[in-house]
């Protein structure tokens, strides 16, 4: 039965489960009464006409309400695909059984494909009853009246959870004053009305991208008793000091951390909360020993100079777009988006690229540069230092193709050995910004891609560890992982999961792709006496890594069939699969390899290769060959001469289809990634010239380089 707009039909504007607003479709227009932060105030706000400058709400209620109409004309109830006249691709996706006007109702999720902002629909009876947009660590639902219980806010009714019991009292600026001197701009919000001598508990972020950004996103946990405090980082926004990334992180939040428990609204508990950056500064805080730090809950964070950025295996990352956007103390997204950025990438000496396309100099990247070696200076920005400080609980959360990926695994290996019992993981088919695609780069993953719980699972954790709630998140399995390829979320006690075994699949000679030989084969035995793999790499025409800089995600599931047709590029492949291989854990390589140059680079790559040859990245890592024993002390190559590499790759979890080949390939460029080695042995920071390489692969009983794979079973 095809439903039409009613006038007056009302829904609620949920934010990570709180109701803050209430919309109403009439008549093609959009009223709306915004309830805003404070509790019980509803029945005194007027609803208003929503216009396009007048909309601030994260869902595009307006252009909803267009298209609602032709919505609730359409058959949902019949099919599982549905492509309405207006545009999309819905997929049934999962049911929801709860209580609508006193009986019981069984609602379906309807997943969004092919979405760059998906925006799920929610179907009762053949109307659409809520939208759901989720994000990184926060969820909006837009639910008709007396339907709630059939949307994701149903997940919110857990009696364990805080209630939303509080208004918010916001009780401004505070400049905190670091042991230096340094003030820091800092943002305090408090739940409203609390008791004379009352304390709560502080979920604190520190962040360069500005303290009120996306506030209302984190307010919901005013409302459920938490203070919450925002502070711009050292040389950011407001706040005083040179912002040089990363160096000041573990100090400053070690002071901050002192400050929120001096406080006469602190009971001494802070939890930190972020992604990226603004995860990093929580692991940088944590060791410092802090005893006020008592939970974590890290996305995506970025890890280690030399392990993840902007130094990884000793290469200088290109990500310049990020460079760009963090010029000025004020983020500047609009600086992310050029169309030259492949002459940008080409600019040389590297240490002037700022002062050549900008104009002007950028302080931090200038002073990067002046540190070639793994020194004092980066030693400033290693919190792995000090990792046997670090025990706080902790909960992580990245994806197989988030590009600070190897943050996530450093800070794993450290919370799950020196805290095993309070330390869980969650890695999805995600990239940088976890929890808001189902496809990337054309390469497709389930409905499931999507979860409606990470918000929910957050303030679990920090009920848990800062209130003192015990809810059980230490009984549930430690870490939750997506099995690509067969698109399901699996569970285990450890990462890798203990089943995983680690094999080595050794590389065999012919690996040049565009020979009449073919490709070179992986095989599980060590090659015997086997002649050398060879290329030329040419720093001028490097393999580029396949990305989007203006897009800001360097890490993506791209299809590589056509880069491997390089002379510059080795392909190893297996022959198809008689049974499926499924793989579930952390990824390296060895090695065994010479070059004509005094220093070099070298890239391993995994991919899973269909029956008709799309080749899909799944994993890859780097080295700068003068790195190869130690960052602190390069050592340059003596031409000619092999020398052993390990290289630590991206994890993933990923089963190989029956019909398929796995692939490693080898290759001394990563363009758009990093910057291309000019092979001379010089600074790379202010070199300008280049030379050829001539790279030589080995695979013989001496020289074994082999890829490490953790399989879960292999056929």
């Amino acid at each position: 039965m095809a439903h039409t707009q009613n006038e007056g039909t009302t829904f609620g504007y949920y934010q990570s489960g709180i109701l803050v607003a209430q919309i109403r479709f009439i008549d093609g227009e959009v009223w709306d009464q915004f309830i805003g932060w404070e509790r019980g105030m509803a029945a005194d706000v007027p609803f208003t006409l929503l216009t396009e400058e007048g909309s601030g709400y994260e869902l595009p209620v307006l252009d909803l309400s267009k298209k609602l109409l032709e919505w609730n004309q359409l058959d949902w109830e019949s099919q599982d695909v549905v492509f309405p006249p207006s545009g999309g691709h819905y997929q049934r996706h999962e049911p929801i059984d709860g209580m609508v006007g006193g009986g019981e109702k069984r609602a379906w999720i309807w997943a969004i494909r092919d979405a760059a902002q998906p925006i799920d629909l929610i179907i009762c009876e053949n109307e659409v009853i809520a939208f759901v947009l989720t994000g990184r660590g926060d969820s909006v639902v837009l639910a008709k009246t007396g339907f709630e219980d059939v949307t994701p806010l149903k997940l919110w009714q857990d009696p364990l959870l805080s209630k939303a019991s509080y208004g918010v009292h916001r009780a401004g600026r505070h400049d905190v004053v670091m042991r230096d001197g340094i003030r820091l701009a800092t943002e305090v919000w408090l739940p409203a009305d609390l008791e004379a001598g009352q304390r709560v508990p502080t979920i604190f972020m520190r962040t360069p991208y500005g303290r009120m950004d996306a506030i209302f996103r984190r307010l919901p946990f005013v409302a459920r008793g938490y203070a919450l405090v925002m502070q711009d980082t050292r040389g950011r926004e407001d706040s005083e000091g040179e912002w040089v990334p990363l160096v000041h992180e573990r100090n400053d939040g070690d002071d901050s951390l002192t400050w929120i428990a001096s406080q006469d609204w602190s009971d001494g508990n802070v939890g930190m909360l972020g992604g990226s950056y603004v995860g990093y500064v929580q692991w940088a805080a944590a060791s410092s020993g802090n005893p006020h730090l008592k939970a974590i809950f890290s996305y995506v964070t970025v890890g280690t100079p030399y392990v993840d950025i902007p130094r990884k295996g000793g290469t200088i990352l290109g990500g310049l777009s990020w460079i760009f956007m963090m010029a000025e103390k004020r983020r500047n997204v609009a600086a992310l988006f050029r169309d030259d950025w492949s002459e940008v990438i080409k600019v040389r000496p590297i240490k002037e690229i700022p002062q050549k396309v900008l104009g002007k100099e950028i302080p931090f990247w200038t002073k990067w540069m002046e540190h070639p070696d793994g020194d004092e200076f980066w030693a400033m920005s290693d919190w792995k230092r000090h990792a046997e400080l670090v025990k706080v609980p902790s909960l992580l959360v990245s994806g197989w193709y988030d590009d600070n990926g190897m943050g996530t695994s450093e800070s794993w290996e450290v919370i799950s050995r020196n805290l095993p019992e309070h330390s869980r993981m969650i890695l999805g088919p995600w990239y940088h910004k976890a929890n808001t695609t189902r496809e990337i780069h054309h390469v497709p993953f389930g409905n499931n891609a999507i979860r409606y719980d990470l918000d929910v699972t957050q303030l679990r954790w920090f009920d848990r560890y800062l209130k003192g709630v015990e809810n059980g998140v230490e009984q549930e399995p430690r870490v939750e992982y997506y099995m690509v390829g067969e698109n399901q979320w699996k569970s285990s006690q450890t990462w890798p999961p203990a089943e995983a075994t680690s094999t080595s699949l050794y590389l065999r000679s012919g690996g040049r792709a565009n020979t009449s030989s073919g490709d070179g084969t992986l095989a599980l035995s060590v090659p015997g006496d086997e002649p050398e793999d060879t290329y030329d790499f040419d720093p001028l025409d490097a393999a580029p890594y396949l990305l989007d800089l203006s897009e800001n995600e360097n890490s993506v599931p791209e299809n590589y069939r056509e880069v491997e047709m390089r002379k510059d590029v080795l392909v190893y492949t297996s022959e198809p699969l008689e049974e499926e291989v499924v793989i579930a854990g952390e990824i390296s390589a060895v090695l065994y390899a010479d070059s004509s140059a005094r220093d070099t680079d070298w890239l391993v790559r995994l991919c899973d290769v269909d029956e008709e040859g799309n080749s899909i990245r799944l994993s890859d890592g780097i080295i700068c060959a003068r790195y190869r024993h130690s960052f602190e002390e390069p050592q340059l190559l003596v031409p000619g001469q092999v020398e052993r590499y390990e290289i630590r790759m991206s994890k993933i979890a990923n089963v190989f289809r029956k019909g398929h080949r796995i692939r490693v390939s080898v290759t001394s460029g990563a363009e758009n990634f990093s910057f291309p080695n000019p092979n001379t042995g010089n600074d790379l920071a202010t070199e300008t010239e280049t030379i050829v390489a001539h790279q030589r692969i080995y695979h013989n009983e001496s020289y074994p380089s082999h890829i490490k794979l953790p399989v879960l079973k292999r056929g």
